[in-house]
């Protein structure tokens, strides 16, 4: 199954993905991994991603949409992918369906998880302590915040009436996420 996992920064979606990955045998989609791995590799979209990144901004569409579809049409992934942060504009949501399409696959399930700010601010504060990442600065983590409610309230009202969607309470602790999600999956 193909699964959606979408929520602001700080929420938990690479936690919960990672869960559902081991339970699952499936494979994460993390834009986020994605793009850090271009800038560890120091390419010329590496260059342009940690400028978005540094700035709060999300980057652009034409490059994560091109990172995706190598992905997406990987044969020993099919039907076992996991999206964790993506898809955060309505453009990306019409090109991962339009790619799941030709590579005759589908999404199965779409989990949002909705946090309040505070929380986020908190679980971001505590994350740049443990990983270090350059994106989780305070400034950077409200900028990235509000960027998120404008660009991805859309998405959420693009997926919130399709059959395929779950809202959870992201406030809660991960363990009971993980419960609530795996109660939908029925597995």
């Amino acid at each position: 199954m193909n699964i959606i996992i979408f929520g602001p920064p700080g929420a938990g979606k690479g936690t919960q993905a990672k869960n559902l990955v081991e339970k699952l045998k499936s494979f994460q989609v993390s834009t986020g991994d994605m793009l850090r791995d271009e800038i560890k590799k120091d390419t010329e979209i590496g260059k342009k991603i940690i400028n978005h990144m540094n700035e709060g901004k999300f980057v652009e569409d034409e490059i994560v949409n091109k990172l995706l579809e190598k992905i997406i049409f990987d044969k020993e992934k099919k039907n076992k992918l996991i999206f964790d942060g993506y898809p955060r504009t309505v453009n990306q949501a019409k090109n991962l369906e339009n790619l799941l399409n030709k590579s005759n696959q589908k999404l199965d399930f779409i989990f949002f998880l909705n946090v309040k700010k505070e929380t986020i601010i908190k679980r971001i504060e505590k994350r740049k302590i443990l990983e270090n990442r350059s994106d989780d600065e305070s400034n950077t983590i409200l900028k990235r915040y509000d960027i998120y409610m404008d660009k991805t309230k859309p998405v959420l009202d693009y997926y919130s009436s399709k059959k395929e969607f779950h809202e959870i309470d992201g406030n809660l602790q991960i363990n009971q996420i993980s419960e609530k999600m795996l109660g939908i999956l029925n597995v």
